[in-house]
């Protein structure tokens, strides 16, 4: 079945990075891998349009079946191979209803860190503000102490309770990549236990950027 799997994705993109998190989770290594390179525009090439027409990454391909947006994804690969690897839905209709919530929060987070990282990026020179700056690391701080809290009061080790879920495959790529910016784990102590424990699990090991291992940055260090 893997060999049926071809995902697009590029280097230090959290989206991309939850969909190849949740192909290990589900045993199916064997997918044919095409890294792109986003300095190079290659993510507008011909061949990402066709399937994908805003030519953005992952674009994900099972046999004549075109995904291109990671969440759906990882759910698809979730209940297309339910028996397979590992089971990342809880039963429980009550632990399914959190796994969701928190899943969807997830996106939230991965927005206000966005907006923080790459404010100089989408707006025009003339048109950028330290006011909003401000802001938009404010609304960071307050989002990121919001799951600070959701972790201390967690029966389990993992961000929807006691076992490994989609949350945590879709959630603990920004929790990575802000740690990665400098996120300072005593202000955070909950989510860097959380972080530290999880980036030993094989999925993630097995797929951590390589640019993130030796070279991490300081943006987010008075977040």
């Amino acid at each position: 079945m893997a060999q049926e799997i071809v995902l697009y994705w590029g280097e230090g993109s959290t989206p991309c990075w939850r969909v190849m998190i949740a192909l290990e989770e589900k045993g199916l290594s064997n997918y044919t891998s095409k890294r792109l390179a986003f300095e190079k525009m290659e993510h507008k090439s011909a061949e990402v349009m066709a399937l994908n027409p805003r030519g953005q990454l992952p674009t994900f391909k099972f046999e004549e079946k075109i995904i291109n947006e990671s969440c759906a994804a990882c759910m698809f690969l979730e209940c297309k191979f339910k028996d397979q690897g590992n089971q990342l839905t809880p039963t429980s209709c009550d632990e399914k209803a959190k796994m969701f919530q928190r899943l969807f929060e997830g996106l939230t987070l991965g927005q206000k860190l966005g907006e923080v990282i790459y404010y100089d990026w989408k707006v025009p020179e003339g048109e950028r503000h330290e006011s909003a700056k401000t802001r938009n690391r404010e609304a960071l701080r307050a989002e990121l102490q919001l799951w600070e809290g959701y972790m201390a009061k967690e029966t389990g080790p993992y961000i929807a309770g006691k076992t490994f879920s989609l949350a945590d495959v879709i959630i603990f790529p920004s929790i990575a990549y802000a740690f990665y910016l400098g996120l300072c784990p005593k202000r955070f102590p909950k989510l860097a236990q959380y972080h530290d424990m999880v980036k030993e699990r094989p999925s993630i090991n097995k797929t951590w950027f390589s640019a993130w291992k030796d070279n991490n940055k300081d943006t987010l260090k008075d977040i």
